[in-house]
């Protein structure tokens, strides 16, 4: 089965941020905001990287609703909107505060 660039991109972007949502952050021993952007950092660019090596040079243009745009921006956008209401949920179920110390590294 062939799936569209789009579909593959999404397919991608759900995966992580499944394996995120309900493998990795729940799991944390403290769930902080910053563990989680450093963790979401590193997932961010495994995306960049699966992406980039199926659509690096390929000059594919990907429609994101009413405009065109490359392959960095359709994941890096469609990524954020998949992933924006799942982080919301779970720091509101894991009481993140999301607006902690930036000194704050644990």
């Amino acid at each position: 089965m062939q799936f569209s660039p789009e579909a593959q991109i999404l397919i991608l972007n759900a995966v992580i941020a499944g394996v995120a949502y309900l493998g990795i952050y729940p799991s944390l021993h403290r769930k902080t905001l910053n563990r989680i952007m450093a963790i979401d950092l590193v997932l961010t660019v495994v995306a960049l990287t699966v992406v980039g090596a199926l659509f690096w040079g390929s000059h594919q243009t990907f429609t994101l609703l009413f405009f065109q745009t490359n392959w960095v921006a359709f994941t890096l956008i469609t990524l954020f909107v998949i992933e924006a209401p799942l982080f919301l949920n779970f720091a509101k179920r894991h009481g993140i505060n999301l607006f902690d110390d930036p000194g704050d590294l644990n």
